[in-house]
């Protein structure tokens, strides 16, 4: 037996339910800073050109009222007579044509009185209103813009790398919470970028040193074999200078890393006793290529960090002497206080430097005429790393050719 199929099962009606309108969907609802300044500044008009108008409408009734005192007083006797003690000109027995003539010129005199006295108070009541609505503009602006004002200041603090400073504005979601939201979200991304930056210098510092370390060791424990043949000696010792130069690199580029930095902890700096310092460590070196080292050093206190300021200078004056004159070279090496700033200035002889190569040597691993390392003079980073520390000390450095060969290099430095 066939069996009847059930109904199909009947679907539901559908229900509509309006969408729910999200919060300052309509931008002319929503706070920002344009409706909060259209606004304040619409209502100071309205209100500034109410009290305008309020007070020309008292001046103009005060001009129009006589008051007590008739303007025309009629003289009973025995002939009626007129006479006004503001228009003298209407006085004893007149005919009606000269009457009323001196009735217009009185009237036209007395409205033009009026006249002039409404405009006299009027300018007086604007320039009033006008300082009046200045004052109170310039009140409620710096009110309002007011979070510009945090929001520089954060951004000041961050400069001198505290990237934990946040700005947390509160208040309406206007244009300037949208600004300090989105400057938080940035700080947040360079807080975390910074600190992986210095979680991979110091695991690099590590795990770079380390080896070199080793190698150097067993370098010098074999060079230290008295009866090891001569060529294994040779060898030795160019083994032994490639793993110093390859040391050099490695503090090089992690002091470069870690320089590009603000410098945070301060304190008060000799440039003329770091100078002093950096030609000791290099006047052996002078001598042997008979470099002359002179120059005036004169007290120059700035704050900053004295082992990284050392090595400014130790970096210009190694790189003044190895890149000199072969033969009667000098370096000139000065420092001196200026109004707001302390000068270090490096000035040597050597080869004549085009003036389009000088920013070329402040490149990594450029040199005159060459662009990656292959000389035994240095690696390359000497005068990146001196540029890359003033700047973390918020100075600079300048580098200008001298007739005749060589560079003036001057690093400016706030006191």
């Amino acid at each position: 037996m066939a069996t009847t199929p059930a109904p199909a099962s009947v679907p539901p009606k559908p229900t509509w339910d309006p969408p729910s309108v999200p919060q300052y969907q309509l931008p002319w609802l929503r706070p920002t800073i344009r409706i909060r300044l259209t606004l304040l500044y619409g209502g100071m008009f309205l209100i500034a050109g109410i009290l305008l108008l309020s007070i020309i409408y008292l001046l103009a009734a005060q001009a129009i009222n006589t008051g007590n005192e008739p303007l025309f007083e009629i003289v009973s006797g025995p002939d009626t007579k007129v006479s006004s003690p503001d228009c003298p000109q209407i006085a004893g027995e007149q005919q009606i044509s000269e009457f009323n003539a001196a009735i217009s010129e009185c009237t036209d005199h007395r409205r033009r009185e009026a006249l002039d006295e409404l405009l006299s108070r009027s300018l007086l009541a604007l320039l009033g209103l006008s300082v009046i609505a200045f004052a109170f503009g310039y009140a409620m602006a710096g009110r309002v813009l007011s979070p510009l004002g945090r929001i520089t200041r954060t951004a000041r603090q961050v400069a001198g790398s505290d990237l934990s400073r946040r700005i947390e504005l509160d208040g309406p979601d206007d244009e300037l919470k949208e600004l300090a939201d989105t400057f938080d979200e940035m700080l947040g991304r360079l807080q975390r970028a910074f600190t992986a930056q210095q979680r991979f210098v110091a695991n690099a510092s590590h795990e770079l040193r380390t080896p070199l370390a080793i190698n150097r060791t067993l370098l010098e424990v074999s060079l230290s074999d008295p009866g090891a043949p001569a060529e294994l000696q040779q060898l030795g010792k160019t083994l032994l200078a490639t793993n110093e130069r390859s040391e050099q690199l490695v503090e090089g580029l992690l002091l470069l890393a870690r320089s590009e930095n603000q410098v945070v902890e301060r304190k008060p700096v000799d440039l003329a006793e770091v100078a002093a310092r950096a030609i000791e460590q290099v006047r052996g070196e002078a001598q042997a290529k008979g470099v002359e080292i002179r120059g005036e050093r004169a007290p120059a206190v700035v704050q900053g960090n004295g082992v990284l300021l050392e090595r400014i200078a130790l970096n210009l004056v190694q790189n003044a002497v190895r890149y000199n004159a072969a033969e009667g070279g000098w370096v000139e090496v000065t420092t001196r206080l200026l109004p707001g700033e302390a000068v270090l200035t490096v000035s040597n002889t050597g080869p004549v430097v085009p003036a389009y190569e000088v920013d070329n040597l402040f490149e990594p691993f450029r040199r005159l005429r060459t662009e990656r390392t292959g000389s035994d003079k240095g690696v390359g980073l000497g005068l990146s790393i001196a540029r890359s520390v003033a700047r973390a000390h918020g100075g600079r450095i300048t580098a200008t050719p001298r007739e005749g060969g060589g560079l003036d290099m001057l690093v400016s430095l706030p006191v």
